[in-house]
């Protein structure tokens, strides 16, 4: 069911594209037909009728729209993408108790206890460490 409704929306979507790229413009655009006296439908004419078709591509862009939103939300479970994955991901390592990366002999911020709790003020000079 949802496949067919998507697939009516995207040929919705390429129709009222084609329909407003026909439409006349203030100046001039890709309008088709508008051109001579001798056919069937005034300029004016031609415009109602583009216009009723523009408008009645839109509706049901917006009905099929709507209609995928609430199949999306109808089989889901109500919860947040980011709540089912902070609880179904495992943790895959045992922390750190070294204080440092495997074998690189880094130390992760915060880890080390030489390092002081609050930066240092401006106007006191910077600790000088040695390696």
């Amino acid at each position: 069911m949802e496949n067919v409704i998507l697939t009516i929306h995207l040929i919705l979507a390429l129709l009222l594209i084609g329909v407003v790229l026909m439409q006349r413009s203030e100046g001039g655009g890709l309008g088709i037909g508008g051109g001579g006296g001798g056919g069937t439908m005034s300029a004016r004419g031609a415009a109602t009728a583009m216009t009723k078709l523009t408008w009645l591509f839109a509706v049901a862009f917006i009905i099929t729209s709507i209609t995928l939103t609430i199949l999306a939300t109808r089989g889901g479970d109500g919860g947040s993408v980011v709540d089912s994955a902070a609880t179904d991901a495992p943790a895959t390592e045992a922390p750190a108790t070294g204080g440092g990366l495997a074998g690189t002999g880094l130390t992760l911020p915060g880890i080390a206890t030489d390092a002081p709790a609050t930066p240092p003020r401006a106007d006191e000079p910077a600790p000088v460490t040695t390696p």
